[in-house]
């Protein structure tokens, strides 16, 4: 196996083979990865990602796995999960969060240092990577909303910084899904604040999130793009999807717009319960559901 030459070259990564990538995601689902490394240093990415130009190895990026789907058949290549990388540290009104720290973590961060503008993401659970690459937003903020910039490295291996306004942000969207740049490091500029002020605004936000949404369940977090002029929990709630199982995955009964994993789900009953949805709701008020959720990975063979 020539993954077992990524070793090799370089003892000291933390690589682990043929590993359940259900051991990592949120929704306790998907298959084995060739190949998974944890790297602990903007160096060990670079030496992973020359390894990987130089033996033609495809390589997937993964944070916290928090709004993701792996299929049950696994991933081909390396899979870097950058969660070792999660140094945050503040200086002044900058925060600067590596790829791999938990977005709530940095909201904390920015709290504790009087820091106000991240409030709204103080309940999502991906990493700060992850957060950039989906320009993540909840309760009427987004990453693009704030001062930042982003230190990536190419597939190539080249090292660069985007400013907010070359990061191409929209609705769940940045230009690191069109160009494969892993991101690295995060700089965000927030402005002062009252303490009790932001507390109280992310108790606010905390608040809508628990009463609104099942946390008490596995899940891929929010699974459909709101479409234009709709909510897409309400579409699927007046469709009467509500309670629709297929094997262990269930459309929520709190909040509709949530898949969650109530038995032993696989990714294969998740990524039927998501066609059955969108089949549905297209035939009922022909609105097309988009994922919102990334599906990767390999069909089960």
């Amino acid at each position: 196996m020539k993954y077992e030459l990524l070793k090799e070259t370089y003892p000291g990564l933390n690589l682990k083979y043929n590993e359940p990538l259900s051991r990592y995601s949120y929704t306790k689902t998907g298959g084995p990865a060739d190949v998974i490394a944890f790297p602990e240093s903007v160096a060990e990415v670079k030496e992973i990602v020359n390894w990987a130009e130089e033996n033609d190895a495809p390589i997937t990026v993964l944070g916290n796995l928090s709004n993701l789907i792996v299929r049950d058949g696994g991933m081909d290549g390396i899979v870097i999960i950058l969660t070792e990388m999660d140094t945050i540290a503040v200086s002044d009104n900058c925060i600067i969060a590596d790829s791999g720290a938990t977005l709530i973590e940095v909201t904390h961060h920015a709290r504790d240092y009087h820091l106000t503008g991240l409030e709204f993401a103080c309940g999502i659970p991906g990493s700060m990577g992850g957060a950039i690459f989906m320009n993540a937003g909840a309760y009427g903020g987004e990453m693009r909303d704030i001062h930042l910039e982003v230190d990536t490295i190419s597939l190539d291996g080249k090292l660069k910084t985007y400013q907010v306004d070359e990061c191409e942000f929209a609705y769940r969207h940045s230009v690191f899904q069109e160009n494969g740049d892993i991101i690295l490091t995060t700089r965000l500029w927030l402005e002062k604040g009252d303490i009790n002020l932001i507390q109280a605004e992310m108790d606010r936000v905390t608040d809508l999130r628990v009463s609104k949404q099942p946390l008490e369940y596995p899940s891929c977090g929010s699974v459909f793009k709101r479409p234009e002029g709709y909510f897409a929990g309400k579409l699927i709630q007046d469709a009467g999807l509500q309670g629709h199982r297929i094997g262990g995955a269930e459309v929520s009964k709190k909040h509709a717009g949530f898949i969650v994993n109530i038995d032993n789900a696989t990714a294969t009953d998740y990524v039927s319960v998501i066609r059955h949805i969108q089949k549905t709701v297209w035939e009922k008020d022909h609105v097309e559901l988009e994922t919102e959720v990334r599906i990767l990975g390999r069909e089960v063979k």
